[in-house]
């Protein structure tokens, strides 16, 4: 599936060659069939010789609808350029093919268009003058053919030459995450709300949910349209119409991106690879105000410059674009930056959801280098970023890869010891992937935490779980399989919901230890009527219950082990013999207090050994 998209100055005849091509106007537009010009994108689709059709994509030629062209043209696969015979190559003509240059578009076909208004001189200089403007840019070479849209001479040759150029462009990728920026919103009686563009990384079915990035809105896709017809599924390269009943019209516009839900994240500020047009008479400055288009998108913003105060033209650099509004891009996406008047140039996305840099920072421009020409393996651990992790769902939408091999490519490092994928069972969107340099510092903060912890409350097993997980900031799958990692390598223990080094036993001294045999021998010397337990230091009671030295009831009520469990018997009892027993039977029955036994059935309610039926109780019934 391929889509190709024109190029050229206003009045070339762009919109006239479409035409005679396809029999289809792409000027859909009142404005445009007055003023005889194209204002928006226009639309059709022609079948080759071959049988196999191709979408195609009509742009306006005129400066002041820039912004329009460069959304047509994000999605295309080969670029149609048309030069007017009488007129040559003029101003726009050269912005297109800077732009085209900057969105490294290496498939195209010239045609020569007017061929009837000139002479064969003219049509060669014209020749020579287009091969001289492509010179040196990703179309130098493209082929060139000469026709005339008005007398039809020439245009089996152009189809022919679309598709000797089709046949060797690479088809579009499909990795499991397709994307669609919007290029047009309107509603159809009976239908509601129709998106369209140019489908891209992935495949869209009918029924399937889709969400629209920025916004979050959710719809389900009621029908798909290409080429005039009805299709079941949608595939990337072709141009897209998605019926999207419940979304408003007023909530969708061009630059937004129908995707699936739950892994495509807007972001203000991206890392890029900056290249200057070769004509810009100006530099561009550090903190100057752009337009930045990527995809059918155009956001106002500041260019960072990372590596010096100011480019020249043709020259590259390091930059950052902190944007007012946010895009959904990914990395390895093109975009091209422009102010009100003039393209100023483009270049590759590098990371999306930047942390701001220090400017002329040799590590992070090193980063960057190697996001851009890394290996895969390189760029994966790069993307984890300073803090040296990232969640699976993360890395999927950041990298710039099938889904089947970013899997490939973590395998590989957890075999080779760099990553380590917590929990280690399969890969889901909070999986998360840790450096052993992140595994080093979280131990540090752990090993910290937990120390500072014992020696603030040495009496205590160790720190409650959730505590040590809001430090780490982890999520807590994640952070579960990081305490059974560290369990294994004898770095922690785990009791209960408490966290413990290895090497902490709680334990009694001086003092305390006097206090807990005073305490143990009260309790056996009066199990049913023991001393109040609240007259006791709370740490050091704490203790005696973890340690399962008493079973404290109530907060000043606990018993010795052995003479909770002969209670608890003798209720039980008592029980299976007569039903049910009230409060006053239990007093009596253990000679104690009302105090005593109320707090000892009230714990017997909360273990669901008996349940209370009015001033009664019975016991549980095991199902």
């Amino acid at each position: 599936m391929y889509t190709i998209g024109t190029a050229g100055h206003v009045d070339h005849g762009k919109s006239t060659l479409i035409k005679a091509l396809t029999g289809i106007d792409p000027d859909r537009l009142p404005e445009e069939k007055a003023r005889e010009m194209t204002i928006d994108l226009g639309f059709a689709w022609l079948r080759l010789p071959s049988g196999k059709e191709v979408s195609i994509v009509d742009v306006p030629g005129h400066e002041g609808f820039i912004h329009n062209m460069l959304a047509g043209v994000a999605g295309i696969d080969l670029a149609l350029l048309v030069v007017a015979a009488d007129e040559g190559v003029m101003a726009q003509t050269r912005e297109h093919v800077a732009i085209l240059d900057l969105l490294e578009l290496s498939h195209g076909v010239v045609a020569i268009t007017k061929k009837d208004l000139v002479d064969e001189e003219t049509l060669e200089l014209v020749r020579l003058e287009v091969e001289e403007l492509l010179a040196g840019t990703s179309l130098a070479g493209s082929p060139v053919v000469v026709c005339s849209a008005a007398t039809g001479e020439g245009l089996p040759e152009l189809v022919d030459a679309l598709e000797r150029e089709l046949a060797q462009t690479p088809p579009r990728r499909d990795i499991g995450r397709p994307r669609l920026p919007i290029d047009r919103v309107f509603t159809l009686p009976g239908l509601g709300t129709v998106v369209t563009g140019t489908l891209t990384d992935g495949s869209l079915k009918v029924g399937e949910e889709v969400e629209v990035v920025p916004g979050g809105l959710r719809a389900r896709i009621r029908s798909i349209h290409s080429h005039g017809r009805a299709v079941e599924r949608a595939m990337p390269g072709r141009r897209t119409a998605l019926n999207l009943p419940g979304l408003e019209l007023e909530a969708l516009e061009r630059g937004m991106v129908v995707t699936r839900p739950n892994w495509l994240v807007p972001t203000n500020i991206v890392d890029v690879r900056l290249r200057v047009v070769s004509y810009l008479r100006r530099p561009l400055r550090h903190n100057m105000g752009v337009i930045f288009h990527a995809g059918t998108a155009r956001v106002s913003g500041r260019l960072i410059l990372l590596d010096r105060d100011e480019v020249r033209a043709g020259e590259e650099a390091w930059a950052q674009l902190r944007l007012e509004s946010p895009v959904a891009v990914v990395r390895g996406d093109r975009y091209i930056l422009r102010d009100p008047n003039d393209t100023l140039g483009g270049g590759t996305i590098v990371d999306v959801h930047a942390l701001r840099h220090r400017r002329f920072h040799l590590p992070t421009l090193l980063r960057l280098e190697r996001l851009a020409s890394g290996a895969p393996e390189q760029r994966v651990l790069e993307l984890m970023g300073p803090h040296g992790h990232i969640t699976w769902g993360e890395l999927v939408s950041q990298v710039a890869m099938a889904e089947t091999e970013a899997r490939q490519v973590v395998g590989e490092l957890v075999a080779q010891g760099h990553m380590v994928v917590l929990p280690p069972q399969g890969l889901e969107a909070d999986t998360v992937l840790a450096s052993s340099q992140a595994l080093g510092r979280w131990w540090e903060v752990a090993e910290e935490a937990l120390g500072h912890y014992h020696r603030q409350w040495p009496l205590r097993r160790g720190m409650p779980r959730e505590e040590l997980r809001s430090r780490l900031r982890l999520p807590p799958k994640a952070f579960s399989a990081l305490l059974s990692l560290w369990e294994r390598d004898g770095k922690v223990r785990l009791a209960g919901e408490a966290v413990a080094l290895s090497s902490h036993r709680p334990q009694l001294a001086g003092e305390q230890r006097r206090q807990a045999d005073l305490f143990l021998e009260a309790l056996r010397q009066r199990p049913y009527a023991p001393p109040s337990a609240g007259a006791l230091d709370p740490e050091l009671l704490s203790y005696l219950e973890e340690e399962r030295l008493i079973v404290r009831v109530a907060p000043d009520v606990a018993f010795a082990p052995e003479a909770y469990q002969e209670m608890v018997d003798k209720v039980v009892a008592a029980l299976q013999r007569q039903g049910r027993i009230t409060l006053a039977q239990v007093r009596d029955m253990l000679g104690t207090s009302r105090k005593y036994a109320q707090a000892l059935l009230e714990h017997m309610d909360r273990c669901h050994i008996t349940i209370r039926v009015g001033d009664e109780r019975v016991l549980r019934r095991r199902d």
